[in-house]
């Protein structure tokens, strides 16, 4: 093996087959870096435990954005389905003055005693129009007798009576309606005030 030729610039110029070796300064194997991992608190220690505490933290960050999300998710279908149920109700809004009329219509034909073929075509006209609007979620409110509810009820008057129960409803002055479980408008209602009851 050649050793290292000396140029006269201080620097050796190497031979071609690799360099010499310097067998008295070389460190033995498997030692490199030895010092450094072998104290515990070390700084590459230190570092994987900042990298460990982000990683978790950004774990729990995510879980929680996907819990939000989630629920954004159902909250939307919630409000998608009850839009889709009670989009109908401002066109059934407008079909309730239709029933009054038809309901004033016989009241009328009741009370003159008028013909009978037109009082039964008035029903009949009426129940095919509530039974349309009963598949489309809508129902009347039942109110006369009824105790009255100040959520579907509507006091127009209170009346003194003895006839009736106290705080019952005496009369009907307009019909009220419910699409599916929302009010659509309160009944308009007498209500009983009975003093010995």
């Amino acid at each position: 093996m050649k050793n290292p030729v000396n140029k006269g610039n201080g620097k050796s110029e190497v031979d071609a087959r690799g360099p010499a070796l310097d067998v008295d300064h070389e460190l033995p194997a498997g030692d490199a870096g030895a010092p450094e991992a072998s104290s515990g608190s070390g700084p590459a220690e230190s570092e994987l435990q900042r990298a460990q505490a982000e990683r978790d933290s950004l774990y729990d960050r995510l879980a929680r954005q996907q819990a939000e999300f989630d629920n954004y998710r159902k909250r939307a279908t919630r409000e998608q389905q009850e839009f889709r149920q009670y989009a109908v109700s401002d066109a059934l809004k407008q079909f309730l003055p239709v029933l009054d009329s038809f309901d004033r219509a016989l009241a009328v034909v009741s009370n003159d005693g008028g013909d009978e073929k037109l009082r039964a075509g008035v029903e009949l006209v009426r129940k095919q129009m509530l039974d349309t609007l009963a598949r489309l979620g809508m129902t009347p409110i039942e109110a006369e007798g009824a105790v009255f509810d100040p959520q579907v009820h509507e006091a127009i008057e209170m009346v003194e009576t003895r006839d009736a129960r106290d705080n019952h409803v005496i009369s009907e002055l307009q019909r009220g309606y419910r699409l599916k479980d929302r009010l659509l408008r309160p009944a308009m209602v007498r209500v009983a005030r009975n003093p010995e009851k």
